[in-house]
């Protein structure tokens, strides 16, 4: 990875409150994938712009091995983060990559793609998130854009207090991470805390936000966050940030964005602002139109 060994130290004066825990949903995916989904379509306006996050972690190939074969997207952006072990995508654009251990696929599906998620081994552990990041209006039929980020493509910096930060989106601490995006300025940390330590981030008032822990058990304004648990950060215009205490030894994501303030219709892998867009993503999935310019 690309190390900064002096990271700018932000300060945060009015920090945010907890205003929920969420706890995921255990579901199936694809062709089976087992996962749990963080964050649900009951939550998608109050963390526009985001529209999912999807956890997956099993050591049993029977809970991933036949993968995400053909599906398509349309109106939205996908960003798939590896934790652990390989995965082949494959899309009509053209666009072929293998995530491995650490790396980040960002995909904006804009107009349609169809596309296809391989595990690429037949034994160990698997592991990753998937994060759905809606796009405005103006930019729903958009050409669709791809790339692979290496585990050694993304800038990481390591703070004073020796919490390991991994940008995958937006900047911190003086460092810009891999994406950043005008719309939506989309922020995407993974921290990795040691016990004791505490990580203070700079936010907008006006940008949603919410952390998942990954791993151990971390507190923010006094409250707990256990493991495998979201918790949504509350909005407040006086807030400038949002300090992260680790109880234990801690793995989290931090997660925010500027909202879009936009209606968000969703069938499937459709996400419009109108049914009628909705009805017209169906009807040229259905007759082979789904990236066409037109």
């Amino acid at each position: 990875m690309t190390t900064h060994p002096t990271p700018r130290p932000e300060s945060v004066s009015q920090p945010r409150m907890v205003e929920q825990l969420v706890t995921g949903q255990p579901t199936s995916d694809g062709a089976g994938v087992q996962l749990t989904r963080v964050l649900t379509q009951a939550l998608q306006r109050r963390l526009d712009p985001f529209l999912m996050l999807d956890a997956f972690g099993s050591d049993n190939p029977d809970d991933y091995i036949a993968g995400f074969p053909d599906h398509p997207h349309r109106g939205f952006e996908t960003i798939t983060y590896m934790i652990a072990g390989r995965m082949l995508h494959r899309d009509s654009a053209g666009h072929e990559g293998l995530l491995e251990n650490g790396g980040v696929q960002w995909m904006t599906a804009g107009r349609g793609v169809i596309h296809s998620e391989i595990p690429q081994q037949e034994a160990g552990v698997m592991e990753g998130f998937q994060l759905w990041l809606n796009l405005p209006g103006r930019d729903k039929m958009c050409a669709p854009w791809y790339r692979d980020f290496a585990a050694a493509d993304l800038p990481r910096f390591v703070t004073g207090a020796g919490v390991t930060v991994t940008l995958i989106a937006g900047s911190s601490h003086g460092v810009t991470g891999a994406v950043t995006r005008e719309a939506t300025l989309p922020l995407y940390l993974d921290l990795h805390l040691p016990a004791g330590a505490s990580f203070a981030q700079s936010l907008p008032a006006t940008h949603n936000a919410f952390i998942y822990v990954y791993r151990g058990a971390v507190s923010v304004a006094g409250q707990s966050i256990p493991t495998q648990h979201m918790a949504i950060l509350a909005n407040d215009a006086a807030a400038d940030g949002v300090v992260i205490e680790a109880t234990e030894e801690a793995k989290i994501l931090l997660i925010a964005g500027q909202p879009l303030h936009e209606p968000i219709t969703q069938h499937g892998p459709f996400v419009m602002n109108t049914a009628q867009e909705i009805n017209q993503a169906i009807n040229d999935f259905r007759t082979g139109r789904l990236g066409s310019v037109e």
